[in-house]
């Protein structure tokens, strides 16, 4: 499958071309602004771009109007269209946002219910009582997701919803010629449509990508040979931030041994979670360490560990955002791209990547471990990559097995001498390829 060899790079299109929060329903051919940013794309070495949602919603994307049409603030369909055949020239494939939990108050099945109650034959498209009434005083009641009523639950049990998802998947990737789907809130859609999604997906498309959103619980609950391939690797992200604000590299490694260790009850073994320091949802990690030293650590350490590597926009050069600000915040407009010394390390370590089979497909083995230090390795098919990080002020005398005399840093080209230890400086990160 491409994508466990492929390094991602997320957009949230709304806030990154400056659409206005609430659709106003002017046509504004915002989206063509990816393409401006494709040289960007190519320099820092990313393969796929996760769009979260592009269709017709009411605000922020997550409450969807119509899955056939791009959302009039970003532009038409057919600017869509040249966005994907621009990133596709260059060999960046598209995964787009696939909301199928639920949908918006101005979806038009919705809206006939409103209009037409019980006779509406959209009615069993949701989950309805006409005994009761809604918070807008719809004169029926509907289940939220999660209590939220501006999102509407869709009866994923219903066949005729169903039919009309895929219908609509199949839609994109003829028109568009898509190449996976992040699937929102993941751990609450039904299995039955997962199983049928990753069927149907893979006869139209054999190496169609499923990744599915999943923030706590068993990730195998929805990630499988017949439902998605991928999943959101949320304890790794807590763990990774966690580990270096509180100086303590236990936290991050034990779940790193727990889901992908050499032991055979490994969670995770032989699976590729999606990896991840920041997103759309949570606040820019630039804001969340206490030590901006830290930055090219983290992402070292992502970069190093199982797992899909993705880089969330404006990230790869530091820019912050806390989420007690606000979703919007953390979804900005930036006129250009920037690069800095941040940037220069992220490049390398998707340069790094490319083509290893140890990063890619790789077991997890851990070689050293303290507080403020851990050092692991990735090996596969005789390709070995060694990953050492010092999370510290002061430089680190290490001493364990290599079992190699020499190897190359990937971040910095420099050759690295395991002869008698390795003397690492402070707040230093490698990727030592032997």
């Amino acid at each position: 499958m491409w994508a466990y060899e492929t390094s991602f790079y997320q957009i949230y299109p709304l806030g990154f071309c400056g659409a206005p929060f609430e659709n106003d329903g002017v046509l504004e051919h915002r989206i063509l602004k990816v393409i401006d940013w494709i040289p960007h794309l190519k320099k820092l070495g990313v393969g796929a771009v996760i769009f979260n949602p592009v269709f017709e919603s009411d605000t922020h994307g997550y409450n969807t109007r119509d899955y056939k049409k791009i959302d009039v603030r970003l532009g038409t369909n057919a600017d869509f269209k040249k966005v994907c055949k621009a990133l596709h020239k260059e060999k960046i494939r598209v995964v787009l946002d696939g909301v199928f939990n639920h949908a918006g108050r101005g979806f038009f099945g919705f809206e006939d219910v409103k209009e037409k109650k019980w006779d509406s034959p959209y009615k069993d498209w949701f989950n309805i009582s006409f005994d009761g009434n809604s918070n807008y005083n719809d004169g029926f009641w509907y289940e939220g997701w999660e209590g939220n009523y501006d999102l509407v639950k869709l009866n994923l049990k219903n066949p005729a919803v169903t039919d009309y998802l895929l219908e609509s998947i199949k839609f994109w990737i003829d028109e568009f010629g898509i190449d996976g789907l992040r699937l929102d809130v993941a751990y609450c859609v039904d299995t039955d449509f997962l199983r049928r999604l990753r069927h149907e997906t893979t006869v139209w498309k054999e190496d169609f990508f499923l990744m599915g959103e999943m923030i706590g619980g068993d990730y195998n609950r929805i990630m499988s040979d017949e439902l998605c391939h991928s999943a959101t690797n949320y304890e790794c992200y807590k763990g990774m931030f966690s580990s270096f604000n509180s100086m303590n590299m236990f936290e991050i490694v034990h779940s790193l041994l727990r889901q992908f260790g050499p032991e055979n009850w490994t969670l995770y073994k032989g699976k590729h979670l999606l990896s991840f320091v920041d997103n759309h949802d949570v606040s820019r990690i630039a804001s969340t360490l206490s030590r901006p030293e830290h930055l090219k650590l983290i992402y070292t350490l992502m970069f190093g560990m199982p797992g899909i590597p993705t880089i969330y926009y404006g990230s790869e050069w530091g820019e912050k955002a806390d989420k007690s600000q606000g979703d919007p915040a953390l979804r900005p407009c930036f006129d250009s791209p920037a690069w800095n010394e941040l940037t220069d390390v992220i490049a390398a370590l998707c340069k790094a990547r490319e083509g290893s089979k140890a990063l890619s497909y790789g077991g997890f083995s851990s070689l050293l471990l303290t507080n403020r230090q851990c050092i692991f390795e990735r090996e596969a098919d005789g390709d070995r990559m060694i990953v050492v990080i010092n999370a510290d002020e002061n430089s680190f005398h290490a001493d364990f097995n290599a079992r190699a005399g020499r190897g190359k840093d990937m971040i910095t080209g420099k050759d690295i001498d395991f002869g008698g230890g390795l003397d690492i400086p402070p707040y230093t990160g490698y990727l030592i390829q032997v």
